[in-house]
């Protein structure tokens, strides 16, 4: 089940909604177990399998966060009672250490086993097959599932215990209220990756009113719209493209752009879905977008793209090695590792972790040349233009199935291969009017239209009107469309 699809929208969310607000104010663990409910419900909708490990991860989390903050194994006896906040930068017991040993190594090893096994195994078997060892190698049907939305909830349930650990905040005593902050299903296999810092009181208590309700309908109709009216039109030109076999410098280019407009509509009007529909629950969640493609160096980007990622990796990944507070070699280091790390997060792929150094690469160039880095010579439409260009080329990475076919089309972009006849049959396909007017507006709304999270500060009747009428034909044209879920349902 996605939020982009029939059942959805006409039966999965009333049903949940009622359920939700017939449930009195006052009993808010009550209202949080129901989300918990409908959170496991959503979650095994097309695999159910996949919620019993979701279930014992977060109860092994949860112990694990109560023999922290009460410092002691026998955790039986902290159930129900409140918590301490422990003391920041006050040294830890070996119980505690261990705890949060225990808590980071099984998170991990869940999320490596079930994300990285295949990629291991086709690594594994490639080095027998070089070393004339094919007869030792492994079955290739011997293949592992990843579970929807691993990474994420994985992420989410780390910043907790570290949180905990840190001092940064109270572990939650109740179960059914860090099941709740797990398994929430506005967040749950897409994210943005909340902190549980962010999240702790409104999980104790919160509000509901008309406005944020109001506001929260406009969110989830908007990123619908571009879900539909923009995401996947300008995936099916990406499509085209990336699937060709060869194509010419022309349809590479146009085919990429399509890429870079369809992977942005499609997580930022997830994004503004999922915080769509905290808002409706009375959760108030962190802007996940904020015009990534108006940045103006890549390090602008990553302040704008993903917001809830790139805090998590700067927080929990490049501070821990040491961020900026060694030698300037160290530094450039801890940026490049922390960004082939996070490539490598998205999926078990050399494409992956090429798209993460070439993030890195620039992060750790563009600080080294400080005020005088190439971006600050040029005006500031010349500075995003570049800045879109080094993005679009790392899609090609993120986008492309292998390594050869990212250099390939790499190849075609720039015209240094011969093409075959026909290469440029894909041209009718391409530059159809429905298509090319779907990449005209996408390229409006990126560079000149309002960010949902500006936009929607306060509703009007007109604006209400609008969101409406998008959504309505967010609605018409996803009866005429095939089945598409968000591209970040992969990761």
């Amino acid at each position: 089940m996605v939020f982009s699809s029939y059942i959805f929208i006409y039966f999965f969310l009333p049903l949940t909604l009622l359920g939700y607000y017939l449930l009195k104010p006052a009993r808010q663990r009550m209202r949080n177990l129901w989300l918990v409910l409908t959170g496991y419900t959503f979650y095994g909708w097309a695999e159910p399998r996949f919620v019993l490990l979701m279930f014992v991860t977060t109860s092994l989390d949860w112990l694990l966060s109560l023999m922290i903050a009460h410092d002691d194994w026998r955790v039986w006896r902290a159930r129900g009672k409140d918590a301490p906040t422990l003391v920041p930068g006050t040294a830890r017991s070996r119980t505690q250490r261990r705890a949060l040993l225990g808590s980071i190594v099984s998170n991990l090893v869940a999320l490596g086993f079930f994300k990285y096994f295949n990629f291991g195994l086709e690594a594994f078997n490639a080095l027998l097959g070089s070393l004339g060892l094919g007869h030792l190698q492994w079955d290739p049907a011997l293949r592992i599932v990843l579970p929807l939305g691993i990474s994420f909830y994985t992420f989410q349930a780390l910043s907790y215990i570290i949180d905990v650990y840190r001092g940064d905040a109270k572990a939650m005593a109740n179960f059914i209220d860090f099941s709740c902050f797990v398994s929430m299903l506005p967040h749950l296999v897409a994210g943005p990756i909340l902190k549980f810092s962010f999240l702790a009181e409104q999980l104790r208590q919160r509000t509901l009113t008309g406005d944020k309700f109001a506001r929260g309908a406009a969110f989830f109709l908007m990123g619908l719209a571009k879900k539909i009216l923009l995401a996947n039109p300008c995936g099916k030109i990406a499509d085209t493209a990336f699937d060709a076999l060869s194509r010419g410098a022309l349809e590479a280019w146009v085919g990429v752009t399509g890429y870079s407009f369809q992977i942005y509509f499609d997580f930022s009007g997830y994004s503004d879905m999922a915080i769509g529909l905290g808002l409706m629950f009375g959760f108030i969640f962190a802007k996940n977008f904020d015009a990534p493609y108006r940045a103006e160096s890549i390090t602008d980007f990553w302040r704008r793209w993903h917001i809830s990622l790139s805090t998590w990796l700067r927080e929990y990944l490049y501070i821990p090695l040491g961020g900026n507070r060694g030698s300037e070699a160290r530094t450039y280091f801890n940026l490049i590792l922390t960004m082939l790390l996070g490539g490598l997060w998205h999926g078990a792929s050399w494409n992956f972790i090429i798209w993460g150094g070439i993030h890195g690469g620039m992060l750790a160039a563009e600080r080294a040349g400080g005020r005088e880095n190439f971006y600050k010579r040029l005006p500031r439409p010349f500075r995003i233009g570049v800045t879109f260009v080094i993005v679009m080329l790392g899609w090609v990475f993120f986008r492309a199935a292998d390594l050869p076919r990212a250099l390939g089309y790499l190849a075609d972009m720039f015209g240094t291969r011969a093409l075959p006849d026909g290469a440029r049959l894909i041209s009718g396909v391409l530059f159809q009017p429905y298509l090319l007017l779907a990449l005209a507006l996408a390229a409006i709304v990126v560079w000149a239209g309002r960010q949902t999270w500006d936009w929607t500060q306060r509703l009007t009747l007109g604006k209400a009107a609008l969101c409406i009428a998008l959504g309505w034909l967010a609605l018409v044209v996803l009866a005429t469309q095939e089945y598409n879920p968000f591209i970040y349902f992969i990761f």
